[in-house]
């Protein structure tokens, strides 16, 4: 009796974790291979969590994003499944910042598209910190008011999740050198 109980246990635990939902939309996949640098990068997948803000219906005052290609339709899911696609995102981005920083030697990096050597890591590395700073300083209200709102401990848990990536992100804007001035606008 007790082999039959422990085999049908593994099995729902394998149903379970096969049936895994993942983050992205298979078109959102395809963007992020096809977006090598990160400071690009760092814009798509900070596009990609206000497409899930906006599937929750949730103002964070994104910014107008050029879409090149195509996107797919709006990402689908249960409001605890957002939420949770939102906390992973924001993780993946600080991965792929985290990734670069543990190689600034790197030399220039290549644009896959153009295939041009045109970003040095003293370029790209502060742009694509700073950009994640500003979506993460964009989302802290949203995911505050979110979590007043939740009743449900899995939303209040990926929601302090992202808040906790967020503190993180921003705090690690105090360990970059000044930004270079913004260029003066001529008029014509």
């Amino acid at each position: 009796m007790r082999s039959v109980l422990a085999l049908v246990t593994l099995v729902l635990c394998a149903v379970t974790c096969a049936a895994q939902r993942d983050y992205f939309t298979p078109e959102e996949v395809e963007i992020i291979r096809d977006t090598q640098v990160v400071d690009a990068r760092i814009n798509v997948l900070t596009h990609i969590i206000d497409r899930r803000f906006a599937a929750l219906k949730v103002d964070v005052n994104a910014p107008i994003f050029k879409e090149i290609g195509d996107w797919g339709s709006a990402p689908q899911g249960t409001r605890l499944e957002l939420l949770i696609d939102v906390k992973r995102i924001l993780q993946k981005a600080v991965d792929d910042v985290d990734e670069l920083a543990l190689r600034p030697n790197s030399g220039l990096i290549e644009d896959p598209l153009t295939q041009k050597k045109t970003k040095s890591y003293a370029e790209v590395f502060p742009k694509a910190v700073r950009n994640l700073a500003a979506a993460a300083q964009r989302y802290q209200p949203a995911l505050k008011a979110e979590l007043d709102k939740s009743t449900d401990p899995m939303e209040k848990g990926a929601i302090l999740d992202s808040l906790d990536l967020c503190d993180e992100i921003i705090v690690s804007v105090a360990k970059l050198p000044a930004a270079p001035p913004e260029p003066k606008k001529t008029k014509n």
